[in-house]
């Protein structure tokens, strides 16, 4: 696979939440708001890319018999790093992802492309996969975000757009899963075309 496809196969063809479905813990749980999602889905982008090269260069020294654990040690390195910048530097974001923040060491996104592309690719390529991958991860956590806050409040990046109180339902967990069922099956109908 060229480089390039590496690159936008996580985008596209293999979306981790609208496609493969992976994620969908943090996809409901963070994106009642554009930028919750795109923050969430930023912080899951850095720790694909770094561990994913990290794992890379280190899974012919690991025994098979601890090859997961050590890859989360190694996920859990860069997860520690998003979590001290973000409490240091945008707090109140922090406070408003909470717990979502430390569970980006078992997603199933991150620990999924270790084990099936970096252990088994170069450093590089399996950068490329962690930064397709992410970005796949971003644009959909966008999106609903987007949607969600958009007809939940009547805003777009915490900016007012609309009048009245909006449609409260989006901003609650029902509001979620149908937005997402609504993106996954458009996401999937423009794939096809």
């Amino acid at each position: 696979m060229s480089r390039m496809k590496t690159l936008v196969n996580g985008i596209i063809k293999e979306n981790p939440t609208f496609v493969l479905v992976l994620g969908m813990c943090p996809t409901l749980g963070t994106t009642t708001s554009a930028i919750n999602g795109m923050s969430m889905g930023l912080a899951t982008t850095f720790v694909l890319m770094l561990s994913n090269m990290v794992i890379s260069l280190v899974s012919g020294l690991v025994p098979s018999k601890v090859r997961i654990p050590a890859f989360v040690v190694v996920i859990a390195v860069f997860v520690t790093v998003v979590q001290l910048v973000m409490q240091a530097y945008v707090p109140a974001l922090y406070e408003t992802l909470g717990l979502f923040i430390p569970l980006i060491v078992v997603n199933c996104i991150v620990l999924g492309r270790a084990e099936a592309y970096a252990s088994k690719n170069t450093p590089f390529d399996s950068f490329l996969d962690g930064l397709g991958s992410g970005l796949g991860f971003t644009l959909s956590l966008t999106v609903l975000g987007t949607i969600r806050e958009l007809l939940g409040s009547g805003s777009f990046f915490g900016f007012k757009l609309l009048e009245g109180d909006g449609i409260l339902v989006f901003i609650l967990a029902p509001g979620a899963f149908m937005a997402l069922g609504y993106l996954m099956v458009l996401f999937n109908k423009l794939k096809k075309a």
